[in-house]
């Protein structure tokens, strides 16, 4: 998944936003005091670095939180960790077939979505970071460029190429780029791994929530990254949501998809969906013939809490729609909080490094959420019952 943030849009909306007496401001992060409601065990934060591994990096962190529940790991020493760099040489050579018998009519980047990684667990296997770092070209931590770059250059002359016909040995000639940049490929019985963890992609299932397909049937999102076309079930916002917070309630943690080029969503750790509207009031016309709003008392000195935008089924539409929610991050949720006001919060592993405020940790509003998730995935058996029994799930 990659951050795209839509320019075009952030312009006009400054330009609104200034003729009418400002544009937002981020939230500041000292506003806010969080308490943990609930609190799900995670492996501690990694950092995908200079790659566009997210994808990856949030799918098999909400696998190792899976085997911690599944086990019952309470020894953190104990708790897995799988290696980030397997899953991503497998989804490449995955790609790269693809790619060619399509002629490169397929988005071919360093992006890609959660139902790649099940689909290589399932026909791969999963290795341990130990086993495969992925780390052969002389960085700790991931840059990938150009790898990236390589790899693409790559495919694109096979698929231009003037011999009228494929050569037996060009796939080979791609993992051989995969060899020399991640490393050759372990001698490890990655299916009996797997297995021994207790994974079963099949008990995964994913959501989303958009009125342009039918609710309760199953569509592939329409973005690029999705290049394998995994089907989401489609539902009603909340029910939606219902999900996400059975999920946590039972102790499941959430694989998260959605936008954070929002100016809610900021380097400190917070998610929030501030209210253009409510910091743009101040020399509008309205004001000119009505007066002011009335003020409230004035709050103790400091920072305050960015006001939130209202969501609805319509405003989520809306939003992907006119790319407003876009394609950007994976994260892991894994637990709830609220702020002094009680308003409620997700807690969310991002994969940046211990970075911002919480050393990694973000803490993404309920509002934030309804409007920028693009789907998630969640364990089957943390699915509601009811819900269940509309999609015909077991």
């Amino acid at each position: 998944m990659k951050k795209y943030i839509a320019i075009a849009s952030a312009v006009l909306v400054c330009a609104a936003a200034s003729a009418q007496g400002g544009k937002p401001e981020r939230p500041n992060p000292d506003a806010y005091q969080f308490t943990t409601v609930k609190e799900i065990p995670i492996t501690p934060v990694k950092n995908q670095f200079r790659s566009g591994t997210c994808w990856c990096f949030s799918s098999l962190s909400f696998l190792e939180s899976e085997v911690i529940k599944a086990k019952n790991i309470k020894d953190e020493s104990a708790y897995p960790d799988f290696s980030e760099m397997w899953v991503v040489r497998n989804a490449y050579h995955d790609r790269a077939l693809k790619y060619v018998r399509l002629d490169g009519k397929l988005n071919f980047a360093a992006g890609s979505d959660f139902g790649d990684v099940l689909c290589i667990v399932r026909d791969y296997g999963l290795v341990p970071q130990d086993k495969y770092s992925g780390m052969n070209y002389g960085t700790d931590l991931p840059v990938q460029g150009e790898l990236d770059a390589v790899l693409k250059g790559y495919v694109e002359a096979v698929v231009k190429n003037s011999n009228r016909s494929l050569t037996p040995v060009w796939s080979k000639g791609f993992d051989g780029i995969l060899d020399a940049y991640l490393g050759p490929v372990p001698d490890f019985d990655a299916a009996a791994y797997r297995d021994s963890m207790g994974i079963d992609p099949d008990d995964f299932v994913g959501f989303t929530s958009y009125t342009h397909h039918p609710f309760y049937t199953q569509f592939a999102i329409e973005v690029e990254d999705n290049w394998r076309w995994t089907p989401s079930w489609n539902l009603p916002l909340e029910e939606f949501m219902a999900v996400i917070d059975n999920a946590l309630e039972n102790g499941y943690t959430v694989l998260w998809g959605g936008d954070v080029s929002e100016i809610g969503f900021t380097r400190d750790g917070l998610g929030v969906l501030v209210d253009k509207e409510a910091k743009v009031t101040a020399g509008s016309d309205q004001e000119k013939w009505v007066g002011k709003a009335e003020e409230k008392p004035a709050e103790a000195s400091g920072p305050k809490i960015a006001p939130e935008a209202e969501v609805t089924q319509e405003s989520r539409q809306k939003s992907f729609d006119n790319k407003q929610s876009t394609d950007d991050h994976g994260m892991h949720i894994f637990g709830i909080a609220k702020d002094q006001n009680g308003t409620k919060y997700y807690l969310v592993k991002n994969s940046w490094g211990e970075s911002g405020k919480y050393k990694g940790i973000w803490y993404m509003s309920e509002n934030y959420a309804k409007e920028k998730t693009l789907n998630f995935v969640v364990n089957r058996k943390a699915v509601p019952k009811d819900i269940k029994k509309k999609l015909n799930i077991k």
